[in-house]
């Protein structure tokens, strides 16, 4: 039986520009939210649209991530025929393996999406917080008749030369495409969300492998190439809450935004429209009786005796009493000790920051790397980016 939609998550990069928080971690995998994982958002997205067949292409750090993902019960897509499935590179017979690109690596999976027939193909990012309903946007690809659609979103006239933009008529059909200008002729960044008809992309999949030159990528080559042969594409104007969560900052500033969810429009205790997630079984959340906590996401398993304010906490971490935690996002099992001060931080799983410490600061947000230790005494200034555990009294700027 032919399935109207396949999902595919672009889910293999390496995630550099996150530094130490991906050196062990895919970066779908990395933490989000308190209770969360990146990938749980296009994963939920599908659910509550109605999709259920989801394939998700990995590469870099898979491990986590595989076993994150499971069979997929935890996002009700754990079927018999269709559900989700990890796809990492393998070499063929023809000698292809890793995936040299965007576009490649769904090319080099066509046959799993061959295998359910579908006519549309939607093709999502393993790495964006985004709250979308996939069904509206394929009934507008729909009625639009397209060929290829490509969500957007508009951004300030200031800060479009940081994107690909989507130039569009009166119509919403797609007349130009730039990526990166210097010089915009529109606001319509691409939000690296497209839907295709399954027969125009396998036939461009097909035909950019068989190029030579060609870089193997959507934005780069595909896109260009649809352009040229005058194809049906569409912008598809999407109005909600999407963040790309690439950088450092980027992912702070989205955690934060989970705080304040009347004004940044995302509000994960949406009945409506869940995130699901496969959380760690734990009890519930310990308060201490001397404990101050503000504006914050405790989730269950925290133990908190000291002081924790405008925060997001994952499972299992400890602030010992003496502790200030503030404008950080700790993820799980990371422990705070006492006396120690973490402030505009993200600290990664099974972080020990000994008792005395001092981890950033009011400027840029620093950064330490998954199970390292920061020394008692010691001082890692705002904006470092920590790979390795740092030493009793000593300094990283």
């Amino acid at each position: 039986m032919a399935k109207e939609i396949v999902a595919m998550i672009l889910a293999g990069g390496r995630g550099s520009r996150l530094y130490a928080l991906t050196q062990k971690t895919a970066k779908p995998a990395v933490s989000f939210g308190g209770k969360y994982s990146i990938v749980d958002f296009p994963l939920s997205n599908c659910v509550n649209s109605n999709i259920d067949t989801v394939g998700i292409a990995t590469q870099y750090q898979p491990q986590k991530l595989n076993e994150y993902i499971g069979n997929g019960q935890p996002w009700d897509l754990d079927r018999l025929y269709g559900g989700v499935h990890t796809l990492p590179p393998y070499e063929q017979a023809k000698g292809t393996d890793w995936y040299k690109g965007t576009a490649n690596a769904i090319y080099q999976n066509i046959g799993f999406i061959e295998q359910y027939d579908p006519e549309y193909v939607i093709i999502l990012s393993g790495d964006q917080i985004c709250k979308q309903d996939y069904a509206d946007f394929l009934n507008f690809h729909k009625e639009k008749n397209a060929e290829f659609s490509v969500a957007v979103m508009e951004v300030p006239w200031e800060d479009a030369s940081r994107f690909g933009l989507m130039v569009a008529d009166e119509n919403d059909k797609i007349t130009e495409f730039q990526e990166k200008p210097p010089v915009p002729k529109s606001n319509l960044a691409s939000m690296g969300i497209y839907i295709f008809n399954w027969d125009i992309l396998k036939k461009y999949l097909e035909e950019d492998e068989a190029d030579p030159n060609s870089s193997n990528d959507f934005g780069n080559n595909v896109i260009p190439a649809l352009l040229r042969d005058n194809r049906r594409m569409y912008a598809y104007h999407f109005s909600g809450y999407w963040r790309d969560v690439g950088t450092i900052d980027s992912l702070w500033s989205a955690n934060m935004e989970v705080l304040d969810p009347e004004n940044s429009g995302i509000d994960l205790f949406d009945e409506n429209w869940k995130i699901y997630s496969r959380t760690p079984v734990m009890p519930c959340q310990k308060i201490g009786p001397q404990a101050v906590v503000q504006d914050s996401l405790i989730t269950e398993g925290c133990k908190i005796y000291g002081t924790v304010k405008h925060s997001v906490l994952s499972a299992g971490v400890v602030v010992e009493a003496g502790a200030v935690v503030e404008d950080a996002v700790i993820m799980e099992g990371a422990v705070v000790k006492a006396g120690a001060v973490v402030k505009k931080s993200i600290i990664a799983q099974k972080v020990v920051v000994e008792a005395g410490a001092k981890v950033g600061g009011e400027g840029s947000v620093a950064h330490v790397g998954e199970g390292l230790t920061i020394g008692a005494g010691a001082t890692v200034k705002e904006g470092a980016k920590v790979y390795e555990s740092v030493k009793e009294g000593e300094e990283v700027c």
